[in-house]
């Protein structure tokens, strides 16, 4: 397998990860941005990959302990790698299995937040990638988002939170998700442009939650001359939170 040496966060936190497969890269960093964990409190990172969520948001969020489940062995062994090269093994464990089984550690806890960053395409919706580790990331096996969404409610305390980065068109299918014991929910566009479409979105809900949904005006990611936005910069050097707040 052949590998790079990525930096996230100014480098503040630094991954290798295959150079063909699935790749981990601004998407992680703002969804860990988004996560409201505070001092002691545990988050869960359903579909781990090699750690870059749970890198970024450890490297964020001082004293927050983070368990990750990951399917992959490959890619559990570099997590375990990267936990180690960032000096972050005291607050970050990922732990090889399926969601639908998790390991004894994960199916026994319940967290204080959950995060997942589930395959993007439907079963059936898309070519699959000839690279077969990129080609689980991006598509739905067995598992569908539903099963993502289901498992990340059941694994979070009522009031804390799940959080989940999409694509914009499965909007439909995440608010149907995490209604099922979710509420206060909070759909946060990701602009890439002024004026374009979004693509991905942040959803985020409470757990036992029973506001409205509420649709948030989002972040501009990048100018027309494709240069980040002064606020996605802030958010995506680590040196401010995303706010989902309105």
């Amino acid at each position: 397998m052949q590998l790079t040496r990525d930096g996230l966060m100014d480098r503040r936190v630094v991954i290798d990860q295959p150079r063909g497969g699935y790749r981990a890269g601004s998407d992680a960093i703002l969804l860990a941005a988004a996560v409201p964990a505070r001092p002691e409190q545990r988050v869960l990172d359903a579909g781990a990959g090699v750690g870059a969520v749970s890198l970024c948001l450890a490297a964020r969020a001082a004293r927050v302990q983070v368990r990750g489940v990951e399917l992959q062995a490959g890619l559990v062994d570099l997590a375990a790698s990267n936990i180690a090269a960032n000096n972050l093994g005291d607050r970050v464990v990922i732990l090889q299995g399926d969601i639908r089984r998790p390991p004894v550690e994960i199916g026994r806890e319940v967290f204080d937040h959950a995060v997942c960053n589930p395959p993007f395409y439907a079963a059936g919706r898309a070519s699959p990638s000839p690279d077969a580790g990129k080609a689980m990331a991006h598509g739905e096996g067995e598992t569908d988002l539903q099963d993502w969404l289901a498992f990340c409610l059941r694994r979070t305390l009522t009031g804390g939170t799940v959080s989940i980065i999409h694509r914009a068109e499965r909007l439909d299918a995440i608010l149907l998700g995490l209604g099922r014991g979710g509420g206060d929910l909070v759909v946060f566009p990701l602009w890439p442009k002024p004026g374009r479409p979004a693509k991905r979105i942040i959803v985020q809900a409470k757990v036992g939650g029973k506001g409205p949904t509420v649709l948030h005006p989002g972040l501009c990611l990048h100018h027309e001359d494709g240069r980040d936005t002064d606020a996605a910069r802030a958010i995506l050097r680590g040196v401010e939170p995303l706010d989902l707040t309105c």
